[in-house]
């Protein structure tokens, strides 16, 4: 083969094939765009159908709205019609009323003017007939006027002192049932024993060789145990006994405590006797301050110091009108507490202030206060609450109660003291006082008769009428008192009542 045709044989296919290729690729570049415009116009039409549609959606919800628009409208129109028709009715009849009101004011003044005639017509009646009741009666209208009004007013003040009278006694009744009640109960409840006991300051002998033995040579026993002790020791006739006199209680238990020992003992003699004082004395001291611990500690009272506990236990060894004061104070805390209970006070406080109302007793003191004085004195110097002090001072009245507290120690100490057997007394004594009372009351001028109650609690006075009135009978009842209290021992108080009778007679014709 020639070279030429190999060199052009080539070159003719390539330019074949590239001939080929370009057709080929223009038809398929024409069939594209037929093919996007194509596509091009079905979306134009797509979204010319879609315009539509969605402009008659619009058309379709404007035409609602404005339909709902047009029916509010006409129902609103219709609302303010109504509300224009009810307004125009209220109209008028606010303009009927307006005229009967103006026709009734107008009935009302006529009315107004015919009743000030006929009051003008009465008055001039009334005048003549109150000219014509005066030249009868013989008095003005002024003073007549004044008696009927006194008249009225002594009725009236009648039947409200009557009233009065009867709600002081419904009051009183009712007071007083409470109070019983409260007090018996509180008495059932308490289970204490009667504290009443007998202290003889004697002490018993063997024989009477040992009133020798105790006396000693030359005296040097006795003025020892005298001089040690604080005590007076009576060695007289009396068989087989020694007596010991003194004022202080615990003085007189440690002499009788040492004498015993000694006797018992054997050895007499000023050292031995010195040596058995100084131990007593510490026995003694010790019993004090248990005897004050076991009586809180059954109170369930706490918070004491210890001289207040030394003074409650001195009073272990005192008695009063043969009631032992400790065990009296001890029982009159329990009343006070369960008292406070029932109305309502503070357990506490009443208990404290029963428990030490009595602890000025066993203070030693020089001066001349009683043993409520002393004992307030005491409780303010220990810290004690003012109202416990307040109760310790007020127990008899010295000082003026402040709390309710105060008063329920009053109560709780006179139950203690006026239970049976609680305070020994004689007969002899128990009459004799009575008969005092009574002369005591008879000797005033106006007194008819007078009646000592209540074992002495109470003094009923019968008075004249004639010769004492109420407010002399007030007078009398305070000038009583004040006698008996200056002339006449007695534990507790005494109720002075002054009875005067008004009799008036009066006959119905």
């Amino acid at each position: 083969m020639p070279l030429y045709v190999a060199i052009v044989l080539p070159l003719v296919g390539v330019v074949f094939g590239w001939t080929i290729r370009w057709f080929y690729a223009r038809f398929q570049l024409s069939s594209s765009e037929q093919k996007a415009k194509r596509l091009n116009q079905e979306a134009v039409r797509e979204a010319e159908a879609k315009k539509k549609e969605i402009l008659l959606e619009a058309k379709d919800t404007l035409l609602k709205e404005r339909n709902q628009q047009e029916r509010e409208f006409r129902e609103r129109r219709a609302e303010l019609q109504r509300s224009e028709r009810r307004l125009q009715q209220k109209e008028e009849n606010l303009e009927r009323k307006q005229t009967a009101v103006e026709k009734q004011k107008q009935t009302v003044a006529d009315r107004e003017q015919a009743l000030k005639d006929k009051e003008l017509s009465l008055s001039e009646m009334e005048n003549e007939w109150r000219n014509r009741l005066e030249t009868v009666a013989g008095i003005s209208a002024d003073e007549a006027k004044k008696l009927i009004i006194q008249s009225m007013e002594n009725d009236a003040r009648h039947d409200a002192q009557v009233l009065i009278n009867k709600i002081e006694q419904e009051a009183q009744g009712t007071a007083d049932k409470k109070a019983r009640d409260i007090l018996v109960s509180t008495i059932q409840r308490l289970s204490t024993d009667v504290s009443s006991e007998v202290t003889v300051a004697s002490v018993s002998l063997p024989n009477d060789e040992m009133k020798g033995r105790i006396i000693g040579r030359e005296g040097r026993n006795i003025r020892t145990l005298e001089t040690l002790t604080g005590v007076d020791i009576i060695i007289d006739d009396t068989p087989e006994a020694v007596v010991i006199s003194c004022f202080d209680p615990v003085r007189k238990e440690i002499a009788k405590r040492s004498l015993e020992r000694l006797i018992t003992d054997g050895r007499i003699h000023p050292a031995r006797i010195e040596e058995v004082v100084h131990k007593v004395t510490k026995e003694v001291s010790q019993i004090i301050y248990e005897e004050g611990e076991k009586v809180l500690f059954d109170l369930g009272i706490h918070n004491l110091s210890q001289d207040s506990i030394r003074a409650l236990g001195r009073l272990h060894f005192r008695t009063s009108y043969g009631q032992n004061v400790l065990a009296h104070s001890k029982e009159v805390a329990v009343i006070a507490g369960m008292l406070a209970a029932e109305v309502g006070a503070d357990r506490e406080i009443a208990r404290r202030g029963a428990l030490l109302h009595d602890v000025g007793k066993g203070i030693e003191s020089d001066g001349d206060s009683n043993h409520a004085e002393l004992g307030m004195e005491f409780a303010r110097k220990i810290g004690e609450d003012p109202r416990v002090v307040n109760a310790v001072g007020s127990h008899h009245n010295d000082v003026e109660p402040s709390c309710i507290e105060a008063v329920i120690v009053q109560v709780a100490d006179a139950i203690s003291a006026a239970r049976p057997g609680a305070r020994r007394e004689t007969l002899d004594t128990y009459i004799k006082r009575l008969e005092n009372l009574e002369q005591i009351s008879e000797s005033f001028e106006g007194v008819d008769k007078a009646f000592a109650i209540q074992a002495g609690r109470e003094l009923r006075i019968m008075v004249n009428n004639d010769k004492v009135d109420d407010a002399q009978a007030k007078i009398l009842a305070k000038d009583i008192a004040k006698k008996i209290e200056g002339e006449l021992k007695y534990p507790g108080r005494i109720k002075v009542t002054i009875i005067r009778e008004t009799r008036v007679v009066e006959y119905a014709r």
